[in-house]
Formats: C-alpha cells, structure tokens, sequence
C-alpha cells in the first residue's frame, strides 16, 4: 500500500476509534435538567398527593406546583456533549451526586428519607401556622447517654426536672441549672401506654457547657386526632416543603389559597415555617413556566440566581418565612403583584 492509501486507512481508524469512545465510554459527569412538576393540590396517578383524613377539608383550585431537578447519569463523551448543547441542561461532577464511598442504594435511601422528612416537616409548620397545639417527642438520642435506654425516639415528653415540656427549648431551660451529677426526673408517655417517670443522671456535655447532659434532641409534632398522608413516589430530596405546607394550608381552610391561579415554587421549610434556599432553581422555573405556572415562590436566597434567569411571562415572588409566601398568594387573590426578587 502507498501512503495515501495508509493514510487514509489510519484516518478511518482513528474516526471509528473516537467514535466508539464518544458513543460507549462513559464520561465522570452528570446532566442536570428539568424534571417532573407536580401539583400538590392534584393527583399521582389515581391518588390524590395529599389526603387529609378525620378532619373537615375544603375545595380547592388553581395549581400549587412543587417543581423538581432531573439527575441524568451514565453519559457518553457524546450524550453528554449533546444534552449541555441543547442549552436546557447543565453538566456538574458526578461525585457531587454519587459520592464515591456510598452506594446507589444508600445515596437513594438518604433522598428517600429526606423527603420523608419534609412531608413531616410540611405537616408541622402548616398546622402550627394555623394555630393547632404540638406535642414535644424524644428525636435522636446520643448513645451512651443518661437518656440512653430509658427513653426511645417518639416518646412524648411531658416534664423534665419538674417543668413542663411545651417545646424544644423548654427542655433545655429545664436543665439550665443543672450540673453534671445531678439526679432530674424525666416524665414521659410512650405510644398509649400510661405516663412513666424515670429518674436520671445527668452527665458531663460538651465542653462549653457547663449544665448536666441529658442526650435528647427534641423535636415538635402536631397534637391532633386526624392523619395526613402524602402520597408521591419516585421524588426525592427536601426542596418540596415549601409546596406540601401550603396545600396542607389551603385544603384546611376556605377558600382558594392561590385565588384559582397557577402557582409554582420551591423551598425546603423548617418546622418553625423558614423557608430555606435549594438547587437547581433554573430548571425547576423553566419546567414550572412550560406546565403553565405565571408565578414561582422563590426562596430568598435564591432571588439572585432566580432573577437572572427567569423565564418570560413568569412573576416571581420572593419568600423567606411561610407568612411571605401566605403573604404573597393574599396579594395574587386581590389582583396585586407579590414582592418580588
């Protein structure tokens, strides 16, 4: 063969070759892209999302969307290049979503439980927003501690150190007098079995302080007779909180919360009603607008991201607490532009 026909032959080689590494090697990245919106208010399939049971509900109308990011993974040289070209995904490290030292099943089951969390959490804020009393329950209890074996996650806490329990804080003003030694007395009611009291001693804590060590996290839950269930599968993550307390919110009270508007938006929320910032918020808008939403509840610090890339014809509305965002669906009911980013 002459060295036309090597050259020639070498170059079709090496085409094959790149070809075959853009369309099967895989490439340490992720797409990330629009995902799924899901009306809070509606459906999943022939489920409502959220269902309230024992307790008197109300119509709703209009769309309280919570909005989500889609992860792509195992993507080709060439996948990849195509999906950042179209301009509607981004590409970020493949470590930051599948960290190296935890397996597929764990990195969804840590999604799964976060989302559990939030329809908790949703559940918490929206009905202390609407004035229902809370009960004080034993969340985490540090191992080894004096807590440790005498009381177990869910245990209602009723007094400690002869002072009422009526939330977090008070179980830690309780002990403010406390030294490590002490003997306190923790009363306390399991599932339905009677109230027990337990005596403990209390040990040393952290280094900067000085009161006696209980080992208790305690978490606040409604005090009420009637179930919410939300049903959603296949979502993961915390950023749906903001969306499931509102329509916890608006199928408990007359009226229409959203005033039969196409409401969107996002946010993770704490049991005290604080909206807190999330990933990803360019795509949740853009899939948001696409459904039909004309306005996105945005949580406050991500006004900047949110403003520089909103998409046409979408109004969005700046929320920091849970009062901004009721705040902001009153002023789309009476016809006036909610604050915005």
């Amino acid at each position: 063969m002459n060295r036309r026909t090597w050259t020639l032959l070498t170059s079709v080689v090496l085409v094959v070759a790149f070809g075959l590494l853009g369309a099967f090697v895989r490439v340490p990245y992720v797409a990330l892209g629009p995902g799924p919106t899901y009306d809070t208010l509606g459906l999943d399939g022939d489920q409502p999302v959220i269902s309230i049971e024992g307790q008197q509900t109300f119509p709703t109308g209009g769309h309280l969307n919570m909005t989500t990011v889609s992860v792509t993974d195992q993507l080709s040289m060439f996948g990849a290049l195509g999906l950042w070209a179209s301009g509607r995904y981004a590409l970020a490290p493949r470590d930051l979503y599948f960290p190296p030292d935890k397996s597929e099943q764990q990195i969804e089951q840590e999604n799964t439980e976060a989302f559990n969390d939030s329809q908790t959490t949703a559940e918490t804020a929206a009905l202390r927003y609407l004035g229902y009393p809370m009960k004080v329950l034993v969340g985490q209890i540090v191992k080894g501690s004096p807590a440790d074996g005498v009381l177990e996650p869910g245990d209602r806490l009723l007094t400690a150190n002869g002072r009422p329990v009526t939330d977090p804080q008070s179980l830690r003003s309780a002990l403010t007098d406390t030294k490590p030694g002490d003997r306190v007395e923790i009363r306390f009611q399991r599932a339905d079995q009677p109230e027990q009291v337990a005596s403990v001693q209390l040990a040393a804590g952290p280094a900067d302080q000085p009161q006696g060590f209980l080992g208790v996290a305690a978490t606040e839950r409604p005090d009420v007779d009637f179930d919410i269930k939300i049903s959603l599968a296949d979502v993961g993550g915390p950023s749906a909180g903001l969306m499931f307390t509102l329509a916890i919110i608006d199928k408990l009270t007359p009226g229409e919360l959203n005033g039969g508007q196409f409401v969107a938006g996002t946010g993770e929320i704490t049991p005290e009603g604080e909206v807190n910032p999330i990933g990803g918020i360019p795509f949740k808008m853009v899939k948001a607008r696409e459904a039909g939403a004309t306005t996105f509840l945005v949580p406050a610090d991500n006004c900047a991201e949110a403003k520089a890339q909103a998409p046409e014809g979408l109004q969005l509305a700046k929320v920091g607490t849970l009062q901004d965002a009721t705040k902001a669906l009153d002023d789309l009911r009476a016809g006036k532009a909610p604050a915005s980013c």
